[in-house]
């Protein structure tokens, strides 16, 4: 092969990279961007001088696609193989090693010619554990470095199907804003996924149960409980959100108050998942602004009430979510506290994360700070009688407890003693039976007897009296 045979696959279109099929592949799929792929492959310079070949060391190589980590005519060339495929890429210095090559087998300004075979590949995963929960396969590659961010506002084109038996339940253009894709009937791996989109990219998401409709599935669109389905996603457009890092403490606060809205609107719906998530952007808006000396004193004392306020309903919602999530509201009602350590809300809704966490003693401690605030508290009042039945029913319990592990050691030691009793007449048995005298009595032989060697050594061997009794010789 000539250095000037093959297809050009260049998106210049500037013979930097030339591709010869040498064995078809299977199918019309080629790996994406993100994909792990698995080739082997031998590397020659123009005059046929072998440099590397994985085929040498019996040793596929593996490489993610598209990310920078082989040369650059590996990236362009691999992404256009199907599987089995067999092929040369011929590779302009540009697009290999440059002007500086790879010393010592791989001269300064080198063309490379590289035989590659596609064995296989797995689609990229981006589900946060890697654990296959949602993958992605490029259809069509987008335009442009932007992505999504969480608050973008979004448009996209899509299709969902069943993988168990390919039925169609979604198929629409639809807006909405990444993070409240629930409210439209998106599930969370669709919005997870748009997050690594680029605009006009098209792409088929495999997304299982847990990150699609879960256990509920959803009745609306037809998808049945613990269902993984299929979508095909096309971002037609997307306005991404402000990022935080680039507002000053006025815009911070003008967002704040927006999310919070949201949040308790959603509350009110009965949205908890929603309102969590709206809560916690306000947090994530006006954390750090109370200690930033670069803020007015105004600012700083409206993002304090704001972290306060917040933090109080996000303890609220952990504690009204099915099951209720006491860890989480205990540790939000802590972060109101610290800003604010006598506010009622926080003590109460602390006191009442401690008692679902079984802390009765701790709880009642906040229920009565709030009594001695507020004396007609009763609400305070009635929860302090709760701490102290629960406190007097755990003292029960423990007694219980401790009651039938006191009856289980007696009766593991009358069953020892028994046992050592009878092991006892067991040995007296056998060593009357051998002097020829009945239980209770002794033969003259035994009353006049001295003691042999053998007990002498043996002082503690019992016989019986002539009244039945043991006694030691």
């Amino acid at each position: 092969m000539t250095v000037d045979e093959g297809v050009d696959i260049t998106k210049e279109q500037d013979r930097g990279v030339l591709k010869r099929i040498i064995k078809e592949g299977e199918g019309t799929d080629t790996p994406n961007t993100g994909c792990q792929v698995t080739v082997h492959y031998t590397g020659t310079l123009l005059d046929g001088t072998k440099f590397d070949s994985s085929k040498d060391r019996d040793e596929p190589f593996e490489f993610p696609l598209g990310k920078g980590q082989v040369i650059k005519a590996w990236d362009i060339g691999v992404a256009t193989m199907k599987k089995g495929e067999v092929c040369v890429l011929t590779c302009a210095p540009e697009y290999a090693y440059g002007a500086a090559g790879s010393p010592p087998k791989i001269p300064p300004n080198s063309t490379l010619q590289f035989e590659v075979e596609m064995i296989d590949w797995k689609v990229e995963d981006l589900s946060p554990n890697k654990n296959k929960g949602i993958l992605r396969h490029i259809i069509e590659q987008g335009s442009g470095f932007d992505s999504p961010n969480d608050g973008a506002l979004v448009t996209v084109e899509l299709e969902g199907k069943l993988l168990s038996d390919g039925k169609v339940f979604d198929t629409r253009t639809v807006t909405f804003t990444i993070g409240e894709g629930s409210e439209n009937n998106i599930c969370e791996g669709v919005e997870r996924a748009l997050e690594k989109f680029q605009k006009g990219e098209k792409s088929r998401l495999t997304i299982q149960p847990k990150y699609a409709f879960k256990s509920e599935g959803n009745a609306e669109l037809g998808v049945p409980p613990n269902s993984a389905v299929e979508y095909v996603v096309t971002l037609k457009n997307f306005e991404k959100a402000k990022e935080i890092w680039s507002m000053d403490g006025s815009e911070k606060l003008e967002q704040a108050k927006l999310f919070k809205e949201k949040g308790t609107n959603y509350f009110k719906g009965g949205k908890n998942q929603l309102a969590i998530k709206m809560y916690k952007r306000v947090v994530s808006l006006v954390d750090d602004m109370p200690a930033d000396n670069s803020e007015s004193d105004e600012n700083k004392n409206q993002a304090k009430e704001y972290l306060v306020s917040t933090h109080l309903n996000l303890a609220l919602v952990y504690l009204k979510v099915t099951p209720p999530h006491h860890f989480e509201a205990r540790e939000h009602a802590n972060k109101a506290l610290k800003h604010d350590d006598n506010n009622v809300k926080g003590l109460f809704r602390r006191g009442q994360a401690l008692l679902g966490l079984g802390e009765a003693h701790e709880a009642i401690k906040d229920f009565q700070k709030i009594v001695d605030l507020e004396p007609g508290n009763k609400a305070a009042a009635n929860q302090i009688i709760v701490c102290r039945t629960t406190i007097q029913k755990q003292k029960q319990k423990e007694k219980a407890m401790y009651a039938n592990m006191f009856d289980k050691f007696a009766k593991k030691d009358s069953e020892l003693e028994k046992q050592r009793a009878k092991e006892e007449v067991d040995v007296i048995g056998e060593k009357v039976g051998e002097w020829g005298a009945g239980e209770g009595e002794w033969t003259d032989q035994q009353r006049d007897r001295k003691p042999t060697e053998f007990e002498k050594e043996n002082p503690n061997i019992l016989l019986l009296d002539k009244d039945g009794r043991f006694e030691n010789m």
